[in-house]
């Protein structure tokens, strides 16, 4: 944020200045085309979380030198906490009121005194800092004590044994030194016999000692490749078991998919019970099996629910939705989990309608902790992993499915639509579904 701001000597904290592009960013997306400044309409368009990670700088320059798109950010602010807002135009400031929000406000409401009052929430902030630097300081000291006292009771015990084991040694080397004495004493009249016999015995410890060294150490190494070769091998037949796993998933879904696609055809058909006729074996183009490639068999316009109708009435069809990219087509300006729940109450009436396997991802990608979500019944939720978004989900979604199955992914964005329909699925417009759900 400038320095040049009404009265600013000092930039906002940088709390305040992310506080103040955040709320400018949630704003700008509310506003009609025509409203939204020059500068920002290619930012307008970003995602409300990207908007203001991306569109920062921008968003901050203009807050600073368009003074109709601050007031309107300042509007916004009033709206959302009245109360601050008056306290901060008759020039009190709320004692209990967070300085992040108090000062937000000032720079964007510009009451009278604005700037005193931005200077004391960066004053509370600096003092809060310091406050929190001083406690961390007197935790690591206190801390530093406990493991300083720790280490000299640990030392104090060791000193102790080791005093124990020194009068321990103390006593063995004196009978030892007396044994010697004994020895020498036994051994004086056969002294050339006894270093004879001493010098062999040496040589063959030493040999003993070498051969028994060289013995355990190949005992390790072959015990080390044994462990090695155990574990490998545990490897290779958890790897096959999981394949084999995955695979007879995937040929199940399959084969249920062609026995119901092959049922339906009957019934269509009304195809007779018995396995040949005559006419069976005159060569001719037979029909082909119902698919997502094959819908829509008439024309009918690419908003029209009855599409989605005949997509989910193929057999064993895999309904594939990204999440946030349908609430915020259809009702955007509620809050996150007010999107996700209005959204989970409409697909669990059309899972119990139609059956069909449904999937709806979010994108997870930046959230803190897990986010609580009560799927219906019939409905699986998956969000994204960490440094993973919603698009790549839903492709490795597509990528699992046995190749034959019939897949509807439901998203606007251009670049998923294309991708799935490399892969064999067949892509639905989010408007589409939000029709098909209103209609129900």
């Amino acid at each position: 944020m400038s320095s040049a701001g009404e009265g600013l000597s000092r930039p906002l904290p940088e709390q305040v200045r992310l506080n103040v592009v955040d709320l400018a960013a949630q704003v700008l997306g509310t506003m009609p085309a025509v409203a939204v400044p020059a500068p920002l309409r290619g930012i307008a368009k970003f995602d409300p979380r990207k908007r203001a990670k991306l569109g920062g700088a921008p968003i901050a320059a203009q807050l600073e030198n368009d003074k109709e798109f601050r007031e309107a950010v300042a509007e916004s602010v009033a709206k959302g906490w009245p109360e601050l807002a008056a306290s901060l135009a008759e020039g009190n400031v709320p004692p209990a009121a967070d300085p992040v929000l108090v000062a937000a406000a000032a720079y964007l409401t510009r009451p009278p005194g604005w700037a005193e009052m931005v200077e004391t929430a960066r004053a509370d902030l600096e003092q809060s800092a310091v406050a929190a630097e001083g406690s961390a300081q007197e935790q690591t000291v206190a801390r530093l004590r406990e493991q300083l006292a720790a280490q000299k009771s640990a030392a104090k015990d060791e000193a102790e044994r080791l005093r124990e084991q020194l009068k321990v040694a103390r006593a063995e080397n004196s009978d030892l030194r007396r044994k010697l004495h004994d020895a020498r004493e036994r051994l004086k009249a056969a002294d050339q016999r006894a270093a004879e016999m001493a010098q062999a015995a040496d040589e063959a410890r030493m040999a003993a000692s070498v051969a028994g060294s060289a013995g355990e150490s190949e005992l390790r190494r072959l015990k080390e490749r044994l462990a090695d070769a155990e574990r490998h091998l545990e490897a290779s037949r958890r790897a096959a078991r999981e394949g084999r796993s995955i695979e007879d998933a995937r040929i199940r879904v399959l084969l249920d998919a062609l026995q119901d696609a092959s049922a339906g055809l009957r019934r269509e058909l009304a195809l007779p019970t018995t396995i040949s006729r005559p006419a069976d074996s005159v060569v001719a183009v037979a029909p082909g099996a119902p698919n997502v490639r094959g819908v829509p068999a008439r024309a009918l316009a690419d908003d029209d629910p009855q599409l989605l109708d005949q997509l989910l009435a193929l057999p064993q069809v895999h309904l594939i939705i990204d999440g946030y990219n349908v609430t915020k087509t259809g009702y955007g300006t509620l809050t996150l989990a007010d999107q996700r729940n209005r959204l989970m109450s409409g697909l669990g009436g059309l899972a119990a309608q139609t059956r069909v396997e449904v999937t709806v991802v979010f994108d997870g990608a930046e959230l803190n902790a897990p986010v609580q979500v009560v799927a219906p019944r019939g409905v699986r939720v998956m969000f994204s992993a960490p440094g993973e978004i919603a698009d790549d989900l839903i492709r490795q979604l597509v990528r699992a499915e046995p190749h034959g199955r019939a897949i509807a992914v439901v998203s606007s964005d251009r670049e998923v639509a294309e991708s799935v329909r490399r892969m064999g699925a067949r892509p639905v417009s989010s408007a589409l579904l939000l029709r098909r759900l209103g209609r129900a």
